[in-house]
């Protein structure tokens, strides 16, 4: 019998509230045949608008790529007051989390997360909306983050005066972040016109395999990621016949890509002491540690998946001041 967790969350009544509700939301929305009950997600989804009129120092606007695929993305731009006049600002495109099945842009927390990145780093941020499974299934969700990127390429307009797009980040939570990894290796591929990728910040990332690790063990009942729920993700998001092996899951397993060719950008990768991914993510580092590429690992002892939009929590503020440093960092390179 797994031991249980020496480490323990401490989280604040409205954390635990909030984590509570999201697991009962996407629990009552999955159905067993596979498919998703969407007319109660957009019932409970709270949705934040666009504001041409700055909140808190930060304008946003929403741009469509492709309509017949409701492929879009958000763009947050801090005010004058912010950045302290019109100096250059990085550029971070942004792939939010939810197992590929869940959430968008305009969600609160997502909506609210990006506001926090753009004001305090400060940075343009660009948060990609992209298809969900299980009525798209892989490779949907690489094929429109992407596409995000050759529009933003081909479309610089699109984007503030001030924007500087040789000094672009790929930033991801969850399933956010497998994307940021996979939507990274299609770009060092095929490359891009004006855009420059400097820097990866993956935040818990969405990795799996067939085998159960000894975290996925210890904690497979926790909030959010049980493996119970990661299994049934994993089942509507890869290809029919596919198991967790598949490259799209298991990047570092069997069926992993070979960076060794590829130019690929400088890593940060975030883990938590108590996600039941860790294993995974703590695999993704180190192969990139063996595949030549630079990477840095910082970890949350006592945190679980997806820690870090919950503003209350100190220590979702230490992580966005830690992306803040390492971008300051990729930038003065």
């Amino acid at each position: 019998m797994p031991s249980e967790n020496p480490n323990k969350p401490n989280l604040s009544w409205r954390t635990r509230i909030s984590l509570s509700f999201l697991s009962t939301l996407t629990d009552a929305a999955r159905r067993k045949n596979g498919t998703i009950n969407r007319r109660l997600l957009n019932f409970l989804d709270r949705k934040s608008q666009p504001n041409a009129t700055p909140i808190n120092g930060v304008f946003t606007k929403d741009v469509t790529v492709d309509a017949a695929r409701n492929l879009w993305f958000r763009v947050f731009t801090p005010t004058a007051a912010i950045t302290g006049g019109d100096a250059a600002l990085p550029v971070i495109v942004f792939f939010h989390g939810g197992g590929f099945a869940f959430l968008s842009p305009a969600s609160f927390a997502y909506d609210a997360v990006c506001r926090r990145f753009c004001r305090q780093i400060p940075a343009v941020i660009v948060s990609v909306n992209y298809r969900l499974c299980p009525e798209h299934r892989y490779p949907s969700q690489y094929d429109d983050g992407e596409a995000v990127l050759k529009f933003l390429d081909e479309n610089r307009e699109m984007l503030p005066e001030n924007a500087d797009v040789s000094k672009c980040f790929f930033a991801g939570d969850s399933a956010g972040a497998n994307m940021v990894h996979h939507v990274a290796v299609r770009v060092c591929k095929s490359g891009l016109r004006e855009i420059r990728v400097v820097g990866l910040i993956s935040i818990q990332p969405f990795f799996g395999g067939v085998e159960r690790t000894e975290a996925e063990l210890r904690l497979k009942g926790a909030p959010l990621v049980s493996t119970k729920r990661t299994d049934w993700l994993w089942k509507v998001f890869l290809p029919d016949g596919s198991d967790r092996d598949h490259g799209a899951a298991n990047v570092s397993g069997p069926n992993a890509e070979d960076l060794s060719g590829l130019d690929y950008p400088d890593t940060v990768v975030f883990v938590g002491g108590c996600d039941p991914l860790q294993d995974w993510q703590r695999r993704y580092y180190e192969w990139l540690r063996k595949s030549g590429k630079n990477a840095q690992l910082i970890e949350y002892p006592n945190m679980i998946h997806a820690f870090y939009v919950s503003p209350d929590l100190p220590e979702s503020s230490q992580l966005i001041s830690q992306v803040k440093d390492f971008i300051t960092n990729r930038m003065n390179f």
